[in-house]
């Protein structure tokens, strides 16, 4: 039976440089690259080399501890690097394109009427598996689970976020298809959450073989976290699967077509673009012709995905996995006069969740925020902001506490099974001592996989 929930707590974050309900092209980049550090706990086994010859869909690596989960190239052509790290870690696998894209033939299916044990040996032999994740531990799927639900947001409700329902117009089809696979892999329901009064695109609203929920309030409604622990939360023991709602759709599209076409639409937003807009682009596409003559200037962060959860990239870097979004804003590294920009200013230009300064007047003022901490870390101090714009019930401070303490048994009575890191960010801005919370969040999920799964 469908839901509908309206919560009070969150913050949504007003930031200038929304883009345009323009779908743009732009010329392929020079590389494409697949980062394995998009996929926490992955430790990569290649399985090609530098100046091999490979095609869309060709299977490029695969987890060393689990080697039916594999990941494909992106786009044909050569391979022409694997950038290393420390200890030798694998930080991406650079593809040079070729003019004209090649395919491997994975053969079409039809989704409708396959059986659970095919579509999951289709998706783990051509490379779909990684689209799929699992709650706890908010890492890859892994394909031996049995997930009592799986879980679709319908939409974005970060900074500056793509629309969905403009993203996925016109390709109902195609996310019908990845309805019907997903629908295959739990004996449990489907659950498409959708926001409330909101005129949803004919592929959302829709899509068969689901339930559809609806939910209202502010960020990060948005979130499939927030999503799940209002509608089904999860205990001890039980697994949950999340696909995004872009990636539904590339699955169906792959399965039925039998080409791996991994393109989708990318929002180009923040206050530093001069025409912020949407762009069809491929995973792992590399953003120096995206961002070429539309940035304000130098002295700015360029970030793939939203700006409480996405990677900080250069300008020739590469779009993340699971990313549908860039954003540029200033860079926060300009000392401020205090009397006028200052903590002595009167702030009519800063965003703030309290009436510290006078912009609380104006609710609906869109910021140019920049990347700028205003303070230090400091001390880990009790303030009650936390609790304002997490709409868990959990205690979002004494679960951290006891992450950093590593005490597991208070962990996972406080929760940590439910959550992710993204479900934190928003504590994170808040947070008064500067405490890098979703990185401490992330930890906490290392110590319970390592101890108790």
């Amino acid at each position: 039976m469908s839901k509908t929930i309206k919560l009070r707590k969150g913050l949504d974050i007003k930031l200038i440089g929304e883009a345009d309900k323009v779908k743009g092209t732009v010329d392929r980049g020079a590389s494409f690259a697949i980062k394995p550090p998009d996929f926490h706990g992955l430790v990569p086994k290649m399985l090609v080399k530098v100046g091999d010859k490979v095609k869309a869909g060709t299977t490029i690596f695969a987890d060393k501890y689990n080697e039916q989960i594999k990941f494909a190239s992106p786009v044909s052509g050569e391979i022409a690097d694997v950038v290393r790290g420390e200890k030798r870690r694998i930080l991406e696998i650079l593809i040079t394109p070729d003019a004209e894209n090649s395919f491997e033939d994975l053969g079409a299916v039809d989704t409708a009427s396959m059986s659970g044990d095919d579509v999951k040996a289709y998706m783990l032999k051509n490379g779909l598996w990684p689209f799929i994740k699992m709650r706890p531990l908010d890492v890859i799927a892994d394909p031996s689970d049995a997930p009592k639900a799986i879980f679709i947001s319908g939409f974005d409700s970060s900074p500056l976020a793509p629309d969905y329902d403009f993203v996925l117009h016109g390709e109902d089809e195609v996310f019908q298809r990845g309805i019907y696979a997903l629908s295959k892999l739990t004996e449990g329901k489907v659950h498409l959450t959708l926001k409330t009064n909101s005129a949803a695109d004919e592929a959302l609203k829709n899509a068969k073989g689901v339930q559809i929920n609806k939910i209202s309030g502010k960020h990060p409604i948005g979130n499939v976290g927030t999503q799940i622990h209002h509608i089904d939360p999860i205990n001890k023991g039980e697994v949950v699967w999340t696909v995004n709602a872009q990636d539904v759709a590339i699955i169906g599209r792959i399965m039925s077509s039998g080409r791996y076409d991994a393109s989708k639409v990318i929002a180009l937003t923040g206050s530093e673009v001069k025409n912020p807009k949407y762009i069809k682009a491929t995973i792992g596409t590399s953003i120096e012709k995206i961002l070429e003559d539309n940035i304000k200037g130098d002295n700015v962060r360029i970030i793939s995905g939203n700006v409480l959860t996405g990677d900080k990239i250069s300008a020739d870097g590469h779009l993340g996995f699971y990313h549908s979004q860039i954003t540029v804003i200033p860079e926060g590294n300009e000392p401020k006069f205090m009397i006028t920009k200052g903590w002595m200013g009167p702030g009519i230009g800063k965003f703030s969740i309290n009436r510290s300064y006078f912009s609380w007047l104006m609710p609906n003022k869109k910021y140019a925020l920049d990347t700028n901490l205003n303070g230090e870390h400091r001390a880990f101090v009790v303030t009650g902001e936390m609790e304002k714009v997490f709409p868990f019930d959990i205690y979002p401070m004494q679960l951290v506490k006891s992450i950093m303490y590593n005490d597991i048994d208070l962990m996972e009575n406080l929760g940590i099974y439910e959550v992710a890191p993204e479900d934190f960010a928003l504590c994170e801005f808040v947070c008064t001592s500067k405490i890098d919370i979703q990185e401490v969040v992330r930890e906490g999920l290392d110590v319970i996989k390592k101890e108790c799964m």
